[in-house]
C-alpha cells in the first residue's frame, strides 16, 4: 500500500493509501510513521492446548487483556475462527479502534494479524509463536510492529509496542494459571 518517493521540492516521504481508496503523502524523517518489530518471549507454567485455547479466543480478549477494551468479531471461518474483528485499544498512547485481519494459516503453532484499517494507526501487525516445552508449559513469544499517523518519534513508539506486548504476555499467563 505504500510507495517511497521525493516529491519536487527534494522532501523525503512515502505515499500511502487510504481507507478510501486515496492517497496521502507522508513526510519521512525523524519523526517517520514507521516503526521497527518489537519482541518479547514468556515461557508459561500452562499446557500447550490451555494458552492455545485463551489466545485463541479474540472475542473474550477483553476479559484479560487490559489494553483491550472491546472486541467485536465481524467474521469467522468454516471452523468458527476469527478472521476479522473490531478493537477498541488502549494501550497508553496507543488508542485506537482497529480492525483487525486474522491470519491461520500457521496455526496452531502461530496466530498473526494485520490491520485492515484504524483511526490513527497506520500499521499494526503482530504474530504469536506458541511453543510446547514439556506437557505442562508453554513458551509463547509475542511480535508486534505498529506505526501511527501522528508524527510521535520512533523511541515513543517502540517504547509503546514493548510495553504492551510484555503486558499482554503477562496477563496471558495469568489468564491460564
Amino acid at each position: 500500500h505504500d510507495a517511497n518517493a521525493s516529491r519536487r521540492d527534494g522532501q523525503k516521504g512515502r505515499f500511502s493509501r487510504k481507507n478510501d481508496g486515496g492517497w496521502r503523502w507522508r513526510k519521512v524523517g525523524s519523526l517517520a510513521p514507521m516503526s521497527e518489530k518489537s519482541v518479547s518471549t514468556v515461557v508459561i507454567d500452562a499446557p500447550l492446548a490451555e494458552v492455545q485455547a485463551a489466545l485463541f479466543e479474540i472475542g473474550s480478549y477483553p476479559e484479560w487483556l487490559s489494553s483491550i477494551k472491546k472486541a467485536d468479531v465481524i467474521e469467522r471461518d468454516g471452523e468458527n475462527r476469527v478472521l476479522k474483528a473490531k478493537l477498541a485499544i488502549d494501550a497508553g498512547m496507543m488508542k485506537d479502534r482497529v480492525t483487525l485481519d486474522y491470519d491461520w494459516s500457521a496455526a496452531p503453532a502461530a496466530l498473526s494479524f494485520t490491520m485492515d484499517e484504524a483511526d490513527l494507526l497506520t500499521q499494526m501487525d503482530g504474530t504469536y509463536l506458541l511453543k510446547a516445552i514439556d506437557a505442562d508449559t508453554t513458551q509463547v513469544t509475542y511480535e508486534l510492529t505498529v506505526a501511527v499517523s501522528l508524527p510521535v518519534p520512533s523511541m515513543m513508539i517502540t517504547k509503546a509496542q514493548q510495553q504492551t506486548i510484555d503486558a499482554a504476555l503477562k496477563e496471558l499467563a495469568e489468564r491460564v494459571a
